[in-house]
């Protein structure tokens, strides 16, 4: 064995053994073979994360695994996804009571709250907790993720669920190893990581160590074939993703010509002086009867397009979290025609199948929100075909190249990540 392998031995790190094995056949007839085989392999390691892309029956599998691990378990979701639980839990007959403070808390059975609330609540008083949409985790403040991920370091078992993260987003991928207790973030930036002049990379070396060792916790998954079963009903619709490009005379500071948006200050600078231009064009696109959603990064955007479009909904920020559900849930329900928001306040968890337009009045370089967003609709049980529409200036361009960019790598490690999982199995 080399010398990096024997390093890497001694860094890896076992989750404490304290798995249960269920039986499939204990898990509701409703959930799906491989629905049934996560979820009984992530209740046998007890300790899991379940990195299954959008549409693929995470909550029916996570209700299962809270259900099965104890007399008492908590599931920690973004605003409004908590809720949504709750209704999705009903059509697998069970109860789960969405609480904002423990004292609420007067039983077994299953709880759901959000996770700006977790200071409420005393860990020690669960025997399960899941994240849901844990990816959000590295999107939270650097403090409340600290405090979430030592908060439940007691609990016997976890579970962490999100979309199938990006293989080499460090903070994504240390977040979840350090949350499940398999490795801590200094020792595997360490063990599978170097620091160059931009940022921690992926060592060419460790990419098949670090898959092989998180197939020991981790389970990836973009379709039932993953897991070897039929793809039958899982197909997608197709997705159109287009560029609107608007004519907007502008030349930034410190250029003679419109040829570059420069840094954060330059990209911010350049979005507000294109704002009108954007928010009438994603205004015209919205028009009609269909149901649309519109992702917006500014407040004057999404107020703007709410004045402009007939039938539209902001939904901003300052909203309570009830008041916010409610909104969210009238537009599932049709009751809205248009829904105008951020991805930071529904771009994680919301299933929006009855939806099939959407529009970007902009873009930032956040692959993630831009692919947490895409897929708030275009998901498994999404029955018609999709269309996006990025709305840019012709400068703002490179934005949408940047980010199609990380798309394509995002794809390529993601493919790797779920075969060298599988193998695992």
């Amino acid at each position: 064995m080399s010398g990096y392998a024997n390093f890497l031995e001694r860094k890896r790190r076992s989750t404490d053994q304290v798995g249960i094995d269920v039986d499939p056949s204990e898990l509701h007839p409703m959930l799906h073979d491989f629905q049934r085989a996560g979820a009984v392999w992530a209740l046998r390691e007890g300790k899991a994360a379940l990195f299954w892309d959008c549409g693929m029956g995470k909550t029916f599998a996570q209700l299962e695994w809270a259900r099965h691990s104890g007399r008492r378990a908590l599931i920690v979701a973004p605003l409004s996804v908590a809720r949504q639980t709750v209704r999705e839990a009903e059509a697998i007959d069970l109860d789960v009571h969405y609480v904002r403070d423990g004292s609420d808390v007067d039983g077994d059975g299953l709880w759901a709250t959000n996770y700006e609330l977790i200071d409420r609540f005393d860990p020690a008083d669960f025997d399960a907790v899941v994240l849901d949409e844990s990816s959000i985790l590295k999107s939270i403040d650097g403090k409340l993720r600290t405090r979430l991920i030592e908060t439940f370091a007691a609990v016997p078992r976890r579970l962490a669920c999100t979309a199938t993260p990006a293989p080499n987003d460090v903070s994504e991928l240390t977040n979840h190893a350090e949350f499940l207790g398999a490795m801590s973030r200094v020792e595997m930036l360490a063990a599978y990581f170097v620091h160059d002049e931009r940022d921690w990379r992926l060592k060419g070396h460790a990419v098949e160590p670090m898959f092989r060792w998180m197939a020991g916790w981790a389970m990836a998954l973009r379709r039932p074939s993953d897991l070897g079963y039929s793809d039958e009903g899982f197909e997608l619709p197709p997705l159109t993703i287009e560029a609107e490009e608007v004519r907007v005379d502008m030349v930034p500071d410190g250029q003679l010509f419109a040829t570059d948006l420069g840094g954060i200050g330059g990209r911010a600078a350049v979005r507000r002086q294109t704002l009108d231009a954007r928010v009438e064009r994603a205004a015209e696109l919205a028009s009609g009867e269909e149901q649309w959603i519109v992702w917006c990064g500014l407040n004057d955007e999404a107020e703007g397009v709410e004045k402009l479009v007939d039938g539209a909904v902001n939904v901003p920020g300052s909203w309570s979290p009830d008041t916010k559900a409610e909104a969210l849930e009238a537009f599932q329900d049709g009751e809205i025609r248009v829904l105008v928001t951020k991805p930071s306040i529904a771009g994680f968890g919301m299933n929006f199948q009855n939806c099939s337009r959407m529009a970007f009045v902009g873009l930032n370089d956040s692959y993630e929100s831009y692919y947490q967003a895409i897929r708030r609709c275009w998901r498994f049980g999404q029955r018609e075909p999709v269309e996006v529409r990025i709305v840019v200036s012709e400068l703002e361009r490179q934005i949408v190249d940047n980010v199609r960019r990380k798309e394509r790598e995002a794809s390529r490690m993601t493919e790797a990540l779920v075969r060298h999982m599988g193998a695992a199995r």
